[in-house]
């Protein structure tokens, strides 16, 4: 029996693929969307799938409509999905920005292509990372995760909805093209392995006036009530006060737009999912993520063959970006080398946290294939 049930969970699937079952494991009920390459297979599959599980699918006339459609069903009280790729996610944006104020959970993926404008609809890039932390106006928290394999498109899709509903907060899978559409023989888990967490909730037995918007220290997380379920309050795009009505006293703008913040930055260690590599004696790090880090890996593990001390970090998490990483990176450290296939979105952030304390370059393209290793070599041997 054992064995039979391993076999059942062994499966052979693509990233897309698998970002839809992690989606349903997770418990996700509502999904809105509208087709787009290179994401159109999560669409795909969950406009088969919900309707068997008690779910709903619904396509869009078009991205900001899916995303208004996601966040009503999610105020409702529902587990929220939208996939898409560059072009509509920037006009998911807007609404990105009304979720994080409103504290509304809601996974949005974003399996990447090359840009700008329509660019290339079928070949990688990893061109949004930027647009993932400042598309939407304002000042505003976000939380990027992003895989680089088939299983983690599974794993990381679970922890969007933990993080998403858990934080009250929208979550971002930011993919691309490689990693949507390579297939690899992963081991689903058992459900009961899986560890799935709820938004917070008032008490059944609240008494008094509700206040849907206040919190309590230092969760700084409020407990606002899901549509229908007797409790009435306001919910505006507005600044609001902690009863969600309006308000424009700078005193109070200043402590909501801090406490979003707040609930973030103060669990930056636990929400940046990092992977560390023959960091202890390298004097080269390679630094990178999704697809692109897999031709790290290899250039890395090539490179300490004949002998030379390369160290490599994959990033899981975008943002909020993991500084305390590369503030504690060995003081042997003398050149990081950021790799990715734009023209230096994450290297930028690099910099900046670097200080002067080891020099910073990249191998960047934008070309619409993916980094090679040999490419990524070619720099190590520049540089040793």
């Amino acid at each position: 029996m054992l064995l039979k049930d391993v076999e059942s969970r062994i499966r052979f699937i693509q990233g897309n693929e698998a970002c839809a079952e992690a989606a349903l494991a997770a418990g996700v009920r509502f999904f809105a969307g509208y087709p787009i390459t290179p994401s159109s297979e999560i669409a795909e599959i969950l406009s088969k799938r919900l309707p068997r599980v008690g779910g709903k699918f619904m396509q869009m006339e078009d991205e900001i409509a899916s995303m208004g459609a996601i966040l009503g069903a999610s105020l409702a009280g529902t587990k929220v999905m939208t996939a898409t790729s560059g072009p509509g996610f920037s006009l998911k944006q807007e609404l990105i920005g009304f979720a994080s104020l409103c504290e509304i959970p809601c996974v949005i993926v974003n399996v990447q292509r090359g840009g700008p404008s329509t660019g290339l609809p079928t070949a990688p890039a990893q061109g949004d990372v930027m647009q993932s932390r400042w598309g939407t106006h304002g000042d505003h928290p976000i939380i990027v995760l992003c895989p680089s394999s088939v299983r983690e498109m599974y794993d990381l899709t679970i922890q969007a909805f933990n993080l998403s509903e858990s934080l009250r907060n929208p979550v971002i899978l930011l993919a691309d093209e490689v990693v949507g559409h390579i297939y690899e023989k992963i081991e689903l888990p058992r459900p009961e392995e899986l560890r799935l967490l709820e938004r917070p909730k008032p008490q059944k037995d609240f008494k008094g006036k509700y206040l849907p918007f206040a919190v309590s220290h230092p969760t700084q997380i409020p407990r606002i009530a899901n549509f229908g379920e007797g409790f009435h309050f306001n919910v505006t795009g507005l600044i609001h006060d902690v009863d969600g009505f309006p308000t424009d006293n700078p005193e109070k703008t200043e402590l909501l737009i801090t406490r979003l913040h707040e609930k973030i930055e103060s669990r930056v260690r636990e929400i940046c999912l990092v992977e560390s590599q023959n960091l202890l004696d390298a004097s080269i790090v390679l630094c990178s993520y999704g697809a692109t880090a897999r031709s790290a890996v290899y250039a890395k593990n090539e490179a300490r063959r004949v002998g030379k001390k390369v160290g490599l970090l994959r990033l899981k998490t975008l943002w909020p970006f993991a500084d305390f990483i590369f503030d504690e990176l060995n003081p042997n450290v003398k050149t990081v080398i950021v790799c990715e296939m734009n023209r230096g979105q994450i290297l930028r952030e690099v910099q900046r946290t670097s200080r002067g304390r080891f020099k910073v370059t990249g191998v960047n393209t934008s070309r619409g294939t993916l980094i090679t290793p040999e490419e990524i070599l070619k720099k190590i041997e520049s540089i040793s």
